[in-house]
């Protein structure tokens, strides 16, 4: 597994995407830090993370995750994972976790509005790293719908396109509340931004990341019973 995972870290920084992912993140941050905190006086930062979760994430996952199983196919080195000796679950966790690398470090830039607000008031360390929690585990579970596009397809753009469209879904169709099925993984996200941890709100994304991981092995497990 770490073989893959190092394998996929040199190849978000030895390319753009790491930086471009991070830098959209980061710029994502700022214009919500300045509308949820610095317009409206603010020193919780509850509101901020709620908003990159919607915006930012749906930008960048699909970056993140729309090359990771499409291009191995399109390029043909496909092959190589599905006889590699460290197994196809390792492969995917591999993959997943260098995903969720990427994120964590935007995440932990994002300390520095905290630094910030210090200076204007008390924020609550606690509050945030709640906060913190909560945006990994959302996090996680895009990312793993991501992976799951990129095995169904060897198209990148189709990957992108079917996971920005699972996302919307996901995101923001429970924020208009028009009546459709409630297929949420923001709604778990609710209470962290108060410092309150519900085991619900924890075990709904982790259950949510492992099942679209599972589909995910599964679809490249016949892939390889085909080959």
């Amino acid at each position: 597994m770490w073989a893959v995972f190092k394998k996929e870290i040199k190849s978000y920084f030895l390319s753009p995407i790491g930086y471009v992912v991070i830098g959209i993140l980061f710029l994502v941050f700022s214009i919500f830090f300045y509308q949820t905190t610095v317009q409206e006086g603010s020193v919780n930062l509850g509101e901020l993370y709620f908003y990159v979760a919607l915006w930012g994430l749906l930008i960048t996952v699909p970056i993140l995750t729309m090359r990771m199983f499409a291009e191995e196919r399109k390029t043909g080195t496909e092959q190589l994972i599905l006889t590699s000796p460290v197994g196809i679950t390792k492969v995917v966790l591999g993959k997943f976790f260098a995903a969720m690398l990427v994120i964590i470090i935007s995440l932990l830039m994002s300390f520095m509005y905290f630094g910030i607000l210090c200076f204007f008031g008390k924020p609550s360390i606690l509050e945030l790293l709640v906060t913190m929690l909560g945006f990994i585990l959302i996090s996680g579970a895009a990312i793993s719908v991501g992976m799951f596009a990129s095995s169904i397809t060897e198209n990148q753009v189709i990957a992108g396109i079917l996971t920005i469209a699972f996302l919307i879904v996901s995101l923001f169709i429970p924020q208009l509340d028009i009546g459709l099925p409630d297929i949420s993984i923001i709604n778990n996200y609710q209470n962290f931004p108060n410092g309150v941890i519900s085991i619900v709100d924890v075990v709904e994304p982790i259950t949510f990341m492992l099942m679209f991981m599972a589909f995910t092995i599964i679809v490249m497990q016949r892939r390889k019973l085909v080959k």
